[in-house]
């Protein structure tokens, strides 16, 4: 269940099934269609449209507000190694986090730094469809301030919620969740940023003219309840996997057929973990907490440390799905020797008191048994050879 990510490769049709992705027509003109996530989700950004003759697919990328010529590949042309971070305008952490299926881009534990334009286009550098990509950072509460840089011209600016989700979990307290992305209306939009109303785009949006500066921010918002009784959890079957992981390392728990709209839960046994006690309440949108759950409803363990072992439950629209068993073992680095490991003196110690111990209980029967002989022989010697039986 763990979750690891492929790097960005290019993706190819095969030859013997329709290409269902050419038969919708390509704009005359490139025009960036505006979507927007929360921070830590995964998005994913469909190649909508391509002519037909071309059968493999690269994803470009550009900073808001970067001129054309600083748009960079995801991937190289052949689609098999991903370009360096250092050659990408971007977060460094592309290897673990993009990917392109079925000429879709998907971005994992998506970050403020992701936001850009995203173009799906051909290895000779044409373009077909491109994306206005706007991740907005999270923060509990239900109202704050976005100003301008002192223009005289008018923004309204406005949260637009999602409707409540589902609860989390059955037969205890749960979790609902709504969120509230940042969006701006106004009829000073570049005009090549689009959504169905053309005079409103979220915040981050590279159509916000740049004499503004706003700040976008995700609200999120929580309420605790008992949805659902303890009788709709009979007859579950749950998968149970095993897991073995080393200490220090980054880990990432996903629960199965997960996606991001539906309600998920994560327990360690017994005890629930709460999506809302990991998240600092303010603008800064940082998780507080080593472990925390991200807005991909994936388990974070930043890092994992030995005593995160243990048994986690995975809960799924209300209903409990997978049984995790995690074992996080200690883990010895490149040019590190036994003895730096500072729970060396402990073991050392269990394993002289086992050897101590099994010593005295091996002393222990060889004594009991001289002692056996001993008696036996002494009351021979007393009351002399027992007679034999006559037959």
């Amino acid at each position: 269940v763990a979750v690891a990510h492929e790097v960005a490769w290019s993706y190819e049709a095969p030859k013997d099934k329709q290409d269902v992705f050419a038969k919708k027509a390509c704009p005359a003109f490139l025009i960036f269609f505006n979507t927007a996530y929360q921070a830590g989700a995964t998005v994913e950004l469909p190649c909508h449209c391509k002519p037909e003759v071309v059968q493999s697919v690269v994803w470009f990328f550009r900073k808001h507000q970067s001129d054309s010529e600083e748009t960079r590949a995801l991937s190289d042309y052949n689609g098999n190694k991903l370009l360096e971070s250092n050659q990408i305008t971007h977060s460094g952490d592309l290897r673990s986090r993009f990917t392109i299926r079925l000429f879709s881009l998907l971005i994992f534990r998506t970050a403020v730094d992701d936001s850009g334009i995203y173009i799906c286009g051909s290895a000779k550098g044409d373009y077909f469809y491109a994306y206005d990509l706007d991740i907005q950072e999270v923060a509990l509460g239900e109202k704050y301030t976005l100003s301008d840089s002192g223009s005289s011209l008018s923004l309204p600016v406005f949260t637009a919620f999602r409707p409540w989700s589902r609860c989390d979990r059955c037969g205890m307290q749960g979790e609902q969740v709504r969120v509230g992305l940042c969006y701006v209306r106004s009829r000073f939009l570049h005009v090549r940023y689009t959504r169905l109303n053309r005079t409103v785009v979220s915040c981050g949006s590279g159509a916000v003219p740049q004499a503004f500066t706003v700040h976008t921010l995700t609200l999120l918002q929580f309420v605790f309840s008992l949805c659902c009784s303890s009788d709709s959890m009979t007859k579950q079957v749950m998968q149970v996997s095993y897991l073995n992981h080393p200490a220090d390392h980054i880990l990432t728990l996903g629960c199965p057929e997960a996606r991001p709209y539906m309600a998920v839960a994560w327990d360690r046994g017994s005890k629930p973990i709460y999506r809302s006690q990991s998240l600092v309440d303010g603008n800064a949108g940082v998780m507080s907490r080593r472990i925390h759950i991200d807005a991909g409803h994936h388990l974070v363990f930043t890092p994992a440390q030995r005593e995160d072992s243990g048994v986690y439950y995975c809960w799924l629209r209300g209903r409990r799905v997978a049984e995790i068993n995690l074992l996080v073992y200690p883990h010895f680095k490149r040019g590190m020797s036994v003895t730096s490991n500072p729970d060396l003196p402990l073991a050392l110690q269990i394993v002289l008191k086992s050897y101590a111990a099994m010593t005295v209980l091996f002393l222990f029967i060889r004594l009991c048994v001289k002692g056996a002989k001993l008696l036996r022989f002494c009351l021979r010697a007393f009351f002399g050879p027992s007679p034999s039986r006559k037959t």
